[in-house]
């Protein structure tokens, strides 16, 4: 079996839609299991790869990680906020089943995947260090912060220190707790950890940025309307330093995490794989 295909039997198998009203149950499937890349699962194989972690216990936190991922996509499509009805080429998920849904598939997404991380068959100590930091990453100083950062900006210039805050946390928090989720799966030192922890850092910003550009030409199939970012006065990479100027800051973040990785080799070549498909994509 590929990455891919344990990471979605893995999301199917953990999805906790049996007790769940049947309009519930069905908004939530549809949330997480209606495509995807996988991203942020994939990093955190990858990188419990290197910590010679068990498939089993990464099977549980890539899945809790991928359900926060999927619960903030459904929030941020809501007319409150970005006022999207597209997303992966489908309609976004209040645009099928209502807004109140919507709130409420988001709502439950979370408290899935903290209780999907409990669950984890790992030691206690270690499920209570991935309980803090992804709380960290979906909480005030990560996606949300960086979300109210984003609102607060519309309209408005930004600087690029301003727009690096936005992007770290909006995006940037979550990818990198999932590498750092997938380092301290298993025995690494100390120099290690942060060594992924400097990678997951420069991915999620790079990430990030790449998306920044990808709107803004609209040459690239997102699955949602390009140029969204421009109507919404939104300052973004692209629209702050040029499209080319994006896309070298985008590849500066690349650099950086690939050389994060030279301390472990050709072990690692899983992740800079991952960061090129990244921050190089297309799509």
């Amino acid at each position: 079996m590929d990455d891919l295909s344990r990471i979605d039997a893995a999301l199917t198998r953990l999805l906790p839609t049996r007790a769940a009203p049947a309009t519930l149950a069905e908004a939530m499937r549809y949330a997480v299991l209606s495509g995807g890349k996988r991203v942020r699962p994939r990093l955190v194989h990858a990188a419990g790869a290197i910590a010679d972690a068990r498939p089993a216990t990464l099977d549980h936190a890539g899945a809790a990680v991928e359900f926060i991922h999927a619960s903030s996509l459904v929030h941020d499509d809501l007319p409150a906020m970005d006022d999207d009805h597209l997303r992966r080429g489908k309609p976004t998920v209040h645009a099928r089943f209502g807004e109140a849904i919507a709130i409420l598939t988001g709502d439950a997404l979370q408290s899935a995947a903290f209780a999907t991380l409990a669950a984890a068959p790992a030691e206690a100590a270690v499920v209570r260090h991935w309980v803090r930091l992804l709380a960290d990453a979906a909480g005030a100083a990560g996606m949300a912060g960086g979300q109210t950062l984003d609102i607060e900006s519309e309209a408005k210039p930004s600087t690029e220190t301003e727009l690096e805050a936005r992007h770290r946390g909006k995006t940037g928090a979550l990818i990198r707790a999932s590498v750092a989720i997938g380092a301290t799966a298993g025995n690494l030192s100390e120099a290690e950890v942060s060594a992924l922890d400097a990678y997951g850092a420069a991915v999620g910003l790079g990430f990030q940025i790449q998306d920044d550009v990808l709107n803004a030409t609209g040459k690239a199939n997102l699955g949602k309307p390009a140029g969204s970012d421009q109507r919404r006065g939104l300052p973004t990479y692209a629209s702050v330093l040029g499209v080319a100027g994006a896309r070298e800051a985008a590849h500066r973040q690349l650099r950086q995490a690939l050389d994060a990785l030279t301390i472990f080799g050709s072990r690692a070549d899983a992740l800079a794989a991952l960061a090129r498909g990244m921050i190089e994509r297309e799509r």
